[in-house]
């Protein structure tokens, strides 16, 4: 993966106009964001929206806005796509709540009081929806389990797709000390899980 200093350059370019370069940029954060938008997308996000289509509104909007971003730091640019595409999604939230008030206004699903109304798309019981809640509680009380460190080595790395090195320099440590934090990290959140086994 290129260095902070050729996404400083990168920047630069696209600055100056040279368009060029968007490719090498988008291909360098792309994998990356992707994960990131997975992860901030509710469930039911994922059912009406497609990662893709967020990742490419977030580079779109970056580039309309790339005068307002300033490169401080290694990860400033990462950080600052995050927040193009938390707006987004937030928008898209939004949207899909007033498609969803709309849409039920429009059309009565199938009921007791309907009979002949459509069967809704998302058929999961209650006892469903509550297993699967009571499933996200479960991990996300398990990551609360570990140390502040490790947890945000294992979110660095896993959810927002960081690269050792790229880890190390977010943490401020050297290359092989992030690893090894990780590596414990990881162990740690296996443990967790093998105790909350049933």
């Amino acid at each position: 993966m290129d260095s902070a200093t050729s996404t400083f350059q990168l920047i630069s370019k696209l600055k100056s106009g040279d368009t060029a370069v968007f490719p090498e940029v988008f291909q360098k954060y792309a994998r990356r964001l992707a994960i990131l938008i997975h992860y901030k997308l509710s469930p039911e996000m994922r059912h009406v929206v497609e990662v893709e289509d967020i990742l490419q509104e977030t580079f779109l909007k970056a580039c309309r806005d790339l005068d307002h971003f300033s490169y401080k730091t290694p990860g400033s640019f990462m950080s600052w796509l995050a927040k193009i595409t938390d707006h987004i999604i937030a928008d898209h939230a939004r949207y899909q709540g007033r498609r969803k008030r709309y849409a039920v206004e429009m059309v009565r699903f199938r009921s007791i009081s309907n009979p002949n109304g459509p069967e809704p798309i998302d058929t999961r019981t209650p006892s469903v929806l509550l297993g699967e809640k009571e499933a996200m509680l479960s991990l996300n009380e398990q990551i609360n389990l570990l140390p502040e460190d490790y947890r945000q080595a294992i979110l660095l790395a896993k959810v927002e797709g960081l690269s050792t090195r790229e880890l190390a320099e977010r943490l401020g440590r050297p290359t092989e000390s992030a690893a090894l934090l990780l590596h414990r990290a990881i162990k740690r959140f296996r443990e967790i899980q093998k105790r909350a086994e049933p």
